[in-house]
């Protein structure tokens, strides 16, 4: 084993950091802050950090094969175009419910945007249960529902030969799998592949490696680990220096570089005092596995 380094590189504080995405073209690392309600990149060539704020909590963010990018936004998806600033709503879910936020969200091999939503939060990780749904953006700007009754609709990701969909419903505490129809986007027949155990805590963000085997970020765990899902086992575990891990990708000019994002909101002072980097975002070079480069939003 390559010895793993972790180095953060972006100090950026964020109360809930999340979705980090690398952009190819370029060459820079995105992620969002949710309840700062900012989109921001982070250039590896400056070690500088561009925020654009928005109106609502943005939880993810999505490359858009048009060029820019797709967000989740309050209960929008939403088109932003980066050098003007703008942002535009594409369209609008859970038209019924007063109290719901989207989550995370990732764009599938065919380019479809899938993402789900949540309760807000009363503090971290309290909230109103099954509140939350599993949506899909299509390119033709179309929404379907898959199904509701989720808390924290959180990591998502697709199989290498794109037959299977991996999804976290965090207070599940559960990574679950479904059989994946690529040429329609159905997804059907749900299992559990990993239940966490305690000191790992909440499933947040994921993501897959080229070797098939999935990375997942423990929120409160401090921790992303890597697990089989076939085998079902944890094979990996590296720890960060703060709790709040929430989210993960692989980028870099060859995708061989891990970006982890955190958070800070919940923490008093004195815990903000023991883990200062508390919210910034995080490299981890050698782990000697490559990632996956995101899919862009066909629409």
């Amino acid at each position: 084993m390559s010895s793993v380094r972790i180095e953060c590189v972006a100090r950026e504080g964020c109360r809930i950091g999340e979705s980090p995405l690398w952009d190819e073209k370029e060459g820079a690392l995105l992620f969002v802050d949710i309840t700062g309600r900012k989109v921001c990149r982070w250039s590896p060539a400056t070690g500088q950090t561009q925020a654009i704020p928005v109106d609502a909590p943005v939880s993810s963010v999505a490359l858009r094969q048009s060029g820019d990018y797709v967000i989740t936004l309050g209960t929008r998806f939403a088109a932003l175009k980066w050098k003007e600033q703008l942002v535009t709503s594409i369209t609008q879910v859970d038209k019924d419910k007063v109290n719901t936020r989207f989550n995370d969200g990732k764009v599938d091999p065919a380019g479809r945007y899938f993402a789900g939503t949540m309760a807000e939060e009363i503090r971290p990780a309290v909230l109103e249960r099954h509140q939350g749904s599993l949506y899909t953006l299509f390119p033709d700007l179309s929404v379907v529902k898959h199904f509701d009754q989720v808390d924290i609709s959180n990591g998502l990701d697709w199989s290498l030969d794109h037959r299977t969909f991996f999804y976290i419903d965090s207070l599940s505490y559960s990574v679950d799998a479904f059989d994946y129809d690529l040429q329609t986007g159905k997804i059907g027949n749900r299992r559990s592949i990993y239940k966490l155990e305690k000191e790992e805590s909440i499933p947040d963000g994921m993501c897959i490696d080229t070797e098939g085997k999935l990375w997942v970020a423990c929120y409160d765990g401090g921790r992303v680990i890597r697990l089989d899902p076939e085998t079902g086992k944890r094979l990996q575990t590296v720890k960060l220096p703060v709790d709040k891990t929430t989210s993960c990708c692989f980028g870099g000019k060859d995708y061989s570089e891990m970006y982890v994002t955190s958070a800070r909101d919940g923490m008093d002072k004195e815990w903000l005092s023991r883990q200062p980097q508390a919210g910034g975002v995080f490299k981890i070079t050698g782990l000697g596995v490559k990632g996956v480069p995101p899919y862009p939003f066909a629409g």
